[in-house]
């Protein structure tokens, strides 16, 4: 492809690639990506932390007497840390709002709901909540509305469950959750759970190797020229990623190879599936050229050395999915280590 050039009248090369349809099937999967990330409030928000979970809402008192809800850390005004602690009503008015038609998880309602910017009473900045109504035509701006708290607080915003149109409503219910981490001590810390939800598209590569271990099969690449000419990757690239030279070949790999570089582990975790000490290494399978890292088990942690033969240990056919965990872990296969000189070029 190519386009002219104003200027000289010349065609000059086109800067958009034409990308080939794949050869092989593309797969797709949901991928979820979840964590309770850990977070220390301070000694400030640790304050509005505590209220929430008595079912009250404070705020931060500035130099200048303005009172902000949340409370700030800092003044805005002098920037010394805020220390004066106020207490706000739970009723407040509507400054602004938009209706959300759309509700996904982990939002406040799981009904079409109005998020708004609501001025509690004997505050002087506006808290961004959910104000639980049936329709647009439900809110306004300038209507009053009041705090609806969860039975079980911790400390969280969302303590607080929503907001309800109405001068008052009824108080906060008795609190179900048990105290945070802190909260005798004033300083809270509370766990914010953080979720990442995508559909993950394989490419062509990545694709041929979940079917091959879909399979009991060890797919990898060959690279047919540039620096990394001749060498076999797996898992499989489309190109080196040492000069981009195209792969020219699918290689089905053995199942047996040898450990190259292993650490012992031994401090425990959470989520951790095996009981420490247990070995996770390098191991460069027979006919690859780059390791890749795996379990090392059915032996003692201390026994697993640099240059090992080792072999694949499947899970039983009938659970094998698209996925690297349907090898449990590699074991020893009793044969002699293999010797330095034969991998030092593959740490």
């Amino acid at each position: 492809m190519s386009v002219t050039s104003p200027a000289a009248g010349n065609p000059i090369a086109s800067p958009v690639a034409t990308v080939p349809e794949p050869k092989s099937p593309i797969l797709t999967a949901p991928l979820i990506n979840s964590f309770d990330y850990t977070r220390s409030l301070g000694p400030v928000l640790s304050q509005f932390a505590l209220a929430l979970r008595d079912g009250r809402i404070v705020g931060s008192k500035g130099s200048d007497g303005k009172v902000s809800v949340p409370p700030v850390e800092f003044d805005p005004v002098t920037g010394q840390q805020s220390t004066e602690i106020v207490e706000v009503s739970t009723v407040g008015t509507v400054t602004s709002w938009t209706w959300h038609d759309d509700p996904v998880p982990g939002q406040p309602l799981d009904k079409p709901f109005a998020w708004a910017l609501i001025k509690l009473d004997g505050a002087d900045t506006a808290l961004l909540h959910a104000v639980s109504v049936d329709s647009p035509s439900d809110i306004s701006t300038g209507q009053r509305v009041h705090a609806v708290f969860s039975a079980a607080r911790i400390g969280r915003i969302d303590d607080i469950a929503y907001f309800a149109p109405g001068e008052s409503g009824d108080a906060a219910p008795e609190n179900t959750a048990e105290a945070p981490k802190g909260a005798d001590t004033g300083l809270v810390v509370i766990p914010t759970p953080i979720t990442t939800e995508i559909t993950h598209s394989a490419n062509e590569e990545e694709s041929v190797y979940l079917e091959g271990l879909k399979a009991g099969k060890l797919i990898g690449t060959r690279i047919g020229s540039g620096v990394d000419e001749g060498r076999v990757y797996f898992p499989p690239r489309g190109v080196s990623p040492a000069d981009g030279s195209p792969a020219v070949e699918r290689v089905e790999l053995a199942h047996t190879g040898i450990v190259t570089t292993f650490c012992i582990v031994n401090v425990p975790f959470q989520g951790q599936r095996i009981k420490p000490p247990y070995v996770a290494a390098y191991v460069l399978l027979d006919g690859a050229d780059i390791p890749f890292l795996h379990l090392i088990l059915d032996c003692e942690a201390a026994d697993v050395r640099m240059g090992m033969r080792v072999k694949a240990v499947w899970l039983p056919e009938d659970e094998w999915e698209h996925s690297i965990g349907n090898i449990s872990h590699f074991a020893p296969t009793g044969e002699p280590d293999a010797e330095y000189e034969t991998y030092k070029d593959h740490l």
